[in-house]
């Protein structure tokens, strides 16, 4: 197997941050989240960088050929040639589609599509119980990570606060969204014959073991 080129997808809350640090440090390829190198290509100036820019200070959603042409560029840099971990791309099924498309022309092809799977309520239960300092930002949790006393910072003393989007409606709208355009890839690429399913609600370091050891098989199955 030339190259290692993975696709991380789940709904918010699922831990994909987490993983994505643990397959990168692992395997060696750069993380390639789509805001980030949209992000990048605006600062940079490139000429797709700044088609970019003009729908997003319009309030516009990108368009997905801008999108994809401003991941095609990333990919051809140098470490991406023997692969990439990608996030937050695509989105939808013509995305997917013109993705692979594109991939096709440069004669690279995905190896796998990473999905790690966690339930609607466990997303909502993970999200709603954070909580902020309002002064500096440091973020615990009600269950999994709470102050020494309740609603204070253990640092400052500030009060801590739940973000609006932390908020059980607003995620359960984040939910519906996932569910509505980015749920169907599930389908369309367990057709393709790329999807590994991962139980997002093991502990992390069993979703890092389980996914290591089945990108691992991947590369055995390629070498017989």
């Amino acid at each position: 197997m030339a190259e290692l080129n993975l696709i991380l997808l789940g709904p918010p809350g699922a831990g994909k941050g987490t993983q994505a640090e643990r397959i990168t440090e692992d395997f060696n390829l750069p993380y390639i989240a789509t805001g980030n190198i949209l992000r990048a290509a605006v600062a940079e100036g490139t000429e797709l960088g700044l088609k970019a820019k003009g729908y997003m200070d319009a309030g516009a959603l990108v368009p997905d050929e801008v999108i994809i042409g401003v991941i095609l560029d990333r990919l051809q840099e140098s470490d991406a040639q023997d692969g990439f971990l990608l996030d937050g791309f695509p989105r939808t099924v013509p995305q997917a589609e013109a993705l692979g498309a594109e991939l096709k022309e440069l004669g690279r092809e995905l190896t796998a599509v990473l999905l790690i799977d966690v339930s609607d309520d466990e997303v909502v239960r993970r999200l709603s119980g954070r909580r902020v300092s309002a002064k500096t930002g440091r973020v615990y949790h009600v269950e999994f990570d709470p102050p020494k006393r309740e609603g204070v910072c253990d640092v400052d003393g500030s009060r801590l606060i739940q973000r609006d989007d932390d908020k059980p409606e607003t995620i359960r709208n984040r939910l519906s969204v996932y569910h509505e355009s980015t749920e169907p890839l599930v389908g369309y690429y367990t057709e393709e014959g790329v999807l590994r399913r991962f139980d997002g609600e093991r502990p992390p370091a069993e979703v890092h073991d389980h996914i290591r050891a089945q990108i691992a098989t991947l590369r055995l199955e390629d070498r017989l």
